[in-house]
């Protein structure tokens, strides 16, 4: 695969800028694969920024599924686009995964409340884990399936520390990643939370989604140490997880009005290190 353009390395820097960093840290050769794939992802993650109405949405989401699911190699002019065939071509990736991503986008595009915690863990690993596993086949395609329960574990985990990093940008549009069944134990609704008038039971509902990521980001740690150093780049933005959600619990913090952020030195610190050592204990 020709070299991709400074336009879609740009669009990730920009648009996700964890996941550029560590596929700074994959091999030279298997860095546009990953920037071509995080670049797809922030294109289809961030559709309902740019396009405000539902039906249009689905309409730029049905693009990308024609694009992905046309056979031959006829460029479509969008540089996007046009790197993430060639990475499908070029690493044999099943194209089902990125149907099934781009369902789950559609969840985005509207304002209905997410049903349950079992949806929200569908919808992570049909998006977050799915980016996961495919990038792990990228990198090493014949360890790679060995790891797939791992690779849901690590999506759930970042998935639902991203949705929380979000939450001030969701509510104020309206949206609902919480799930209503984690609001009603909490006691406050769906319209309650949007609205911020859940008061102490949207607090013990943010509280319930961090200690969800923390389950699922402990199953994930406990299995990391046997990823094969072939794997690591592909899992390497849960280097940073941890942190975020130490920094939501900290005192005086609340996810539901502030994003929690990692200074610069911080983020590429602990991704050097997992980088480096992997998952094992300091």
């Amino acid at each position: 695969m020709a070299g991709i353009s400074d336009i879609v390395m740009n669009a990730v820097r920009a648009a996700d800028h964890d996941r550029y960093l560590s596929a700074l840290y994959a091999p030279a050769d298997r860095r546009d694969a990953l920037l071509a794939l995080y670049a797809f992802n922030a294109e289809i993650a961030g559709v309902r920024d740019r396009i405000h109405e539902p039906l249009p949405g689905e309409v730029r989401l049905q693009w990308w599924r024609d694009v992905i699911m046309a056979d031959g190699d006829a460029e479509t002019g969008h540089p996007t686009a046009d790197a993430l065939r060639a990475t499908i071509a070029a690493n044999k990736l099943p194209k089902t995964a990125f149907d099934n991503m781009l369902e789950a986008r559609i969840f985005d595009l509207y304002d209905d409340p997410m049903p349950s915690r079992t949806d929200l863990e569908g919808y992570c690993g049909e998006t977050a884990a799915a980016l996961i596993q495919l990038a792990a086949m990228m990198l090493d395609p014949v360890a790679a399936p060995g790891f797939a329960e791992l690779a849901g574990r690590a999506g759930c985990a970042q998935a639902i520390t991203g949705l929380l990093l979000l939450l001030p940008l969701h509510r104020r549009r309206g949206q609902c990643f919480v799930p209503a069944d984690i609001l009603a134990a909490a006691g406050t609704t769906p319209e309650e939370f949007i609205k911020g008038e859940g008061g102490a039971g949207a607090e013990r509902a943010a509280g319930a989604m961090i200690a969800l990521a923390r389950e699922h980001l402990g199953a994930f740690e406990k299995g990391a140490p046997a990823l094969p150093v072939s794997l690591r780049p592909a899992f390497l933005p849960l280097a940073l997880t941890r942190a975020y959600l130490d920094k939501m619990e900290t005192t005086h913090w609340s996810p539901l009005g502030r994003t929690a952020t990692l200074s610069t030195l911080r983020r590429h610190w602990l991704l050097l290190r997992h980088a480096m050592r992997g998952w094992t204990p300091l």
